[in-house]
């Protein structure tokens, strides 16, 4: 899944792709270079971005989401509203990535249980103005499994299809940096939860935190952690996740088809047939 942020602040390419033309470009590049998805956004959700007025964020994502799926992409929306959501629908796009897992706008169950597309929950606590007040677990995998699986009854008993359930652990969405590498070394067991798993790290500050400046301390810049985005991709690819939610496509496309070839070789090295 490549990302095509619609947005003037986000943290991962400063509003490159803010005007409606750049945005097409990029989501256009990105399939070109691999993508099987491009999820458009109009909101940016970095820790402590203030909200668009649904107005705003409609002007932002409905041309780009139009254009894009008339070439034939599968398009994913990101919003947390119910009616940017429906429209998003209307003008082409066949998923919703929903980082409230349905908690922000109490009409997107409903709204996802008519449509019958492929909707994702993403653990959540709080929208970004103060979300990382909530960075507080007694243990942070059963926490958010619990509070995963809580999403996914409330969807079902809303009517939402359960083959269109996909859910997202939300790396960096109120929590701490060793949240976050102790939810990826555990990814089996969101898997456990029987859903299709999405994984966004691409370029987040846990990243950037790892990898430092070793003289200054000061945090690898966000467009430089693509390399340190695509050994976590790997990783999460192998413990069986269904899709990575990158910004640079090629990096991390690479990544994996190395790892996966690597893998059927050594298959092939254990198997007795040999």
């Amino acid at each position: 899944m490549g990302v095509v942020n619609v947005t003037p602040d986000s943290f991962s390419d400063g509003g490159l792709s803010f005007a409606a033309d750049a945005a097409v470009a990029h989501g256009l590049a990105l399939l070109e270079q691999g993508a099987d998805i491009v999820d458009v956004g109009g909101e940016s959700t970095r820790p402590g971005a203030a909200r668009p007025p649904i107005e705003e964020e409609l002007r932002r994502v409905l041309p780009v989401v139009r254009e894009l799926a008339a070439t034939g992409a599968i398009v994913s929306v990101d919003t947390m509203r119910a009616e940017v959501a429906a429209r998003a629908l209307e003008a082409g796009a066949r998923m919703v990535n929903d980082v409230s897992g349905g908690l922000a706008d109490p009409a997107m169950l409903p709204l996802m249980a008519r449509a019958g597309t492929p909707y994702v929950v993403m653990h959540w606590r709080g929208h970004s103005a103060g979300m990382q007040a909530n960075a507080l677990y007694d243990e942070i995998v059963s926490d958010v499994l619990d509070e995963l699986r809580s999403r996914i009854e409330a969807a079902l008993e809303a009517g939402v299809p359960p083959g269109c359930l996909i859910v997202d652990p939300g790396l960096g969405f109120a929590k701490a940096p060793e949240h976050n590498w102790e939810l990826l070394g555990r990814l089996g067991e969101v898997s456990a939860l029987g859903r299709p798993v999405l994984v966004g790290a691409s370029r987040k500050s846990f990243l950037g935190r790892l990898l430092a400046d070793r003289a200054t301390g000061q945090p690898r810049p966000a467009r430089q952690r693509d390399a340190a985005t695509a050994a976590v991709s790997v990783l999460a690819a192998a413990q069986g996740v269904w899709c990575l939610r990158v910004h640079d496509v090629v990096s991390t496309l690479d990544a994996v088809r190395v790892t996966a070839r690597w893998g059927v070789e050594a298959a092939s090295a254990r198997s007795p047939l040999r």
